[in-house]
């Protein structure tokens, strides 16, 4: 019995996706719970697990554009008489037996497979089947078909991109080997249209402050070893950033607020989001009620969320619902920048690079970290 896999609904607004990675191959043995591939959306990337134990046939390649609800894969039940790890197999010596396959016939295609076979002009000779009594599957056939043309020794393939955001189609490089084009991710033209959206639609304004950061890190340092010992996790600068955050916008109340139409918003809590950078692009997870939160419980968000993100495995929920964002640059040593807005909060705050620098004390030059 075959078992369809189909791209399941990851949120409302959501129509398609891009499989950017197959953690199971055609024809390896799955079971219940293992991932098989990675949906990547304009909004977050999802592990989609198999259902049920058998062997999976994949239908699309990876870095396929598939539609919510559409099949990408069978899994073929194992029979229940079917030989265990490490048992003679009855059905493998009839494989390896050279009749079966110089007699194979037309019904020995499932008429999905017959149609990539015509359409390819394959031989079906030369196809091995997985299915009962040795079928021939449609992943099967597809499988045959993207074997069929080995690439040129004389040309390397393409090194595996890390970025799996951009990774859906193979580069596609120029005769002349001066650029590579690459499609991008529906990720990546997501954050691109939001960026280019709130250019258009806010009236930004920047203003540049800079702070005595001796006493955050006399602070840290100070509190550093106990903290460790009694949450498990390091005291990072994000905690002490988020709480200070919290406290301007208690100041200005309206800052912390968006518009809707010709209303204007006024929130009473006060949910950060912090820009990550990953290998799929920049996200943007949101520490909920931040004002009630201890510092231990901010830097674990924060720890989870980046964990989270690197893997792929964030949710939409993680990144919806943020009344302000704060994005540091200073990771990357970036001295000064204007961040672009996170429709439709009303204010960022881009941090910068810490560095050591001469300034007033007083009536004395004092050499002060300045962020």
């Amino acid at each position: 019995m075959s078992i369809e896999v189909k791209v399941p609904a990851v949120g409302e607004s959501i129509s398609s996706g891009i499989v950017s990675v197959w953690h199971k191959k055609s024809g390896d043995q799955v079971q219940a719970g293992d991932p098989l591939f990675t949906l990547e959306t304009d909004k977050v990337s999802t592990e989609i697990t198999a259902e049920k134990e058998g062997i999976l046939q994949t239908m699309v390649a990876e870095g396929a554009e598939v539609k919510i609800g559409e099949v990408v894969a069978v899994i073929e039940e194992s029979s229940g008489n079917a030989a265990k790890p490490g048992e003679p197999s009855a059905a493998k010596p009839e494989t390896k037996s050279a009749p079966a396959p110089a007699q194979k016939s037309s019904d020995a295609l499932s008429p999905a497979a017959r149609r990539i076979v015509a359409e390819e002009k394959l031989d079906p000779q030369e196809i091995r089947g997985s299915g009962k009594g040795g079928r021939v599957t449609k992943g099967d056939a597809i499988t045959a078909a993207q074997n069929r043309h080995p690439p040129p020794e004389s040309a390397p393939a393409p090194a595996r991109v890390v970025d799996r955001a951009a990774e859906e189609t193979p580069a596609a490089h120029s005769e002349n080997g001066r650029f590579t084009r690459k499609k991008m991710s529906p990720l990546r033209r997501k954050i691109a249209a939001q960026l280019v959206m709130a250019q258009h639609t806010a009236a930004i304004l920047t203003t540049f402050n800079e702070c005595d950061m001796t006493e955050v890190q006399n602070l840290r340092a100070k509190s550093q070893d106990g903290f460790s010992k009694k949450n498990g996790l390091k005291l990072g600068f994000m905690s002490f950033f988020i709480k200070a955050t919290v406290e301007g916008l208690k100041a200005v109340p309206s800052i912390n607020s968006r518009i809707e139409g010709d209303d204007l918003i006024q929130n009473h809590y006060y949910d950060i989001g912090v820009a990550v950078g990953t290998e799929r692009g920049l996200v943007v997870p949101v520490v909920r009620d931040a004002d009630k939160k201890s510092f231990a419980e901010i830097e674990r968000d924060i720890a989870d969320y980046a964990t989270k993100a690197r893997e792929g495995k964030i949710k939409i929920e993680d990144l919806q619902g943020g009344t302000f964002t704060i994005s540091n640059g200073g990771v990357y040593g970036s001295l000064l920048s204007t961040p672009i807005l996170n429709p439709p909060q009303s204010g960022i705050l881009g941090m910068h690079t810490i560095q050591k620098r001469p300034v007033a004390v007083g009536e004395e030059i004092a050499i002060r970290p300045m962020m």
